[in-house]
């Protein structure tokens, strides 16, 4: 029961992380230790799978899939998504310098653990690690625009979103934003809107599940460049997490309502001067040093450690 609670906390985690656009559930599951044991779980649902299922055969069947991880660990991330949207929604209006800064420090700590895993930092493996940051980079200075809402591109944002969601650094919930999609689906979460939550729960499920085939094969075949592209990742993404931004260029959502699109990184000590608002710098820096702390806590109880299949 211990082992189920904490696996429940390491999910609501993920799922906190994957609200914020900017933060990757990925890298709370790679700090805790889960990362490989997911995405091996996630793609033992296969052919195989459904023989069992058709079959009855329903003790081989959980676990093939490694039942009772999944559902624990997924049963964390949907109440963590139902019960926090509101709440980080309300600091990343009110107060997101301070968010941002926890995250930042996160994200630091994070990577130089990650980076810990590479077995030898070979020439491909410093190319990786460049070829990971720059695409992180670039997806954080793209901009956002406007798209349909139609069933179809749901699906599509759901899909796509999820597979950035399994990465480290990428940040499902920032690839929503750029499809223009974030204040859509969680809106529709906080509102409970049944059908508009199922299609995007469906794309979500038909991306995970072709994804998790290539990360699986990557992380066995090419360990240490993988991992390496998956630290780029995160440091690429560090751009985004800057806490304080000054807003350039601003587009109206269909509500009416003025929303930024181009933001660009500043000084938190012009930042008051630029803005109208408080830096909260020592607030930040302290919050930025928690969060690296946290993960180092989360690392060292964790143990660090990928779990055993099946336990």
């Amino acid at each position: 029961m211990k082992s189920k609670i904490t696996l429940f906390l390491k999910g609501a985690a993920m799922g906190a992380a994957d609200v914020v656009p900017g933060v990757s559930g990925g890298t709370i599951a790679f700090i805790t230790g889960i990362y490989e044991r997911l995405i091996r779980a996630i793609k033992s649902v296969d052919f195989t799978t459904l023989q069992l299922l058709l079959k009855f055969r329903w003790k081989e069947f959980w676990q093939h899939i490694d039942g009772t991880f999944l559902v624990t660990l997924f049963a964390g991330i949907l109440t963590s998504v139902a019960l926090l949207s509101r709440i980080i929604l309300y600091l990343l209006n009110n107060y997101s310098e301070l968010l941002w800064s926890f995250f930042f420090g996160l994200i630091i700590a994070s990577a130089l653990l990650i980076a810990k895993k590479i077995n030898k930092w070979s020439l491909p493996a410093v190319i990786s690690f460049f070829i990971g940051a720059s695409i992180a980079y670039y997806i954080t200075v793209a901009t956002p625009g406007q798209t349909p809402e139609e069933i179809w591109f749901i699906f599509l944002s759901g899909a796509i979103a999820i597979c950035a969601m399994i990465l480290p650094g990428i940040s499902g919930s920032f690839i929503l934003l750029l499809l223009g999609k974030y204040e859509f689906i969680m809106q529709a979460v906080k509102q409970f809107n049944i059908w508009v939550i199922a299609v995007f729960a469906t794309g979500c499920a038909f991306g995970l599940l072709s994804f998790s085939h290539i990360l699986n094969f990557l992380l066995k075949k090419y360990h240490d460049l993988t991992v390496a592209l998956l630290t780029g990742f995160m440091v690429g993404s560090l751009n985004k997490v800057w806490p304080w931004k000054q807003t350039v260029e601003t587009f109206i959502d269909r509500h009416g309502v003025e929303k930024p699109l181009v933001q660009i990184n500043i000084s938190p000590l012009n930042y008051e001067t630029i803005t109208g608002h408080p830096a909260y710098l020592q607030w930040a820096v302290l919050l930025a040093i928690g969060g690296f702390a946290l993960v180092y806590l989360i690392e060292k109880f964790s143990g660090h450690n990928t779990e055993p299949q099946g336990a």
